[in-house]
């Protein structure tokens, strides 16, 4: 079986919605390639909020957008993206149209710090707060060991929760539904 990029499907996804001028969100900024194509999408007028616990992936995203001339659409923040809706300002809330976490560890960094459930949970409430109208969430989750499994499991468990008259879910897999398979959560607003 064919095995599919979990992130260039999070990215189509969410190229067909954004537009110069949207407010974004990479709530897991790790080594930045979505907070780049996020600010990529909305510069030069839109903005991208990156939050990140690691000083060295705020560092390493600083660099890559550095290069690229586009950093000035760019707000990177060193907290933990369960204080989102404290670092952002109020009145963009409702009205940020894109929010995409890839969660796990940074690739190349210390394994060991990883993205915690807790807090995770926490910032997808807030994100369904802030998300605007046709608005939309990606969540890219990696099982396959313990507090990944965990970390999926509860994420899953969120979705399932969301009011249906206000989001719609879609689960996409990187190959068949197996349970140890990484996943692409997609959360719509439609109201």
């Amino acid at each position: 079986m064919k095995r599919i990029s979990l992130v260039k499907t999070a990215h189509d996804l969410i190229k067909n919605i954004l537009h110069p001028g949207d407010i974004t969100i990479d709530a897991t900024v790790g080594n930045g390639h979505d907070t780049l194509f996020l600010a990529e999408q909305v510069a030069p007028s839109g903005h991208v909020f990156g939050f990140d616990i690691q000083q060295a992936a705020i560092d390493a995203t600083l660099e890559k957008l550095r290069q690229t001339h586009i950093s000035e659409c760019l707000t990177l923040i060193q907290a933990s993206h369960a204080i989102m809706d404290a670092k952002i300002p109020a009145d963009l809330h409702g009205n940020i149209r894109a929010i995409m976490f890839n969660l796990g560890y940074l690739p190349g960094g210390d394994k060991s710090v990883i993205t915690q459930t807790d807090s995770t949970l926490k910032a997808l409430n807030i994100a369904a707060k802030i998300l605007a109208v046709e608005g939309v969430i990606t969540l890219l989750a990696y099982p396959g060991h313990p507090d990944g499994d965990l970390e999926t499991d509860q994420v899953k468990n969120w979705c399932e929760q969301l009011n249906n008259k206000q989001f719609e879910v879609h689960t996409i897999y990187s190959t068949e539904h197996k349970d140890t398979a990484p996943r692409l959560f997609v959360v719509n607003r439609i109201s």
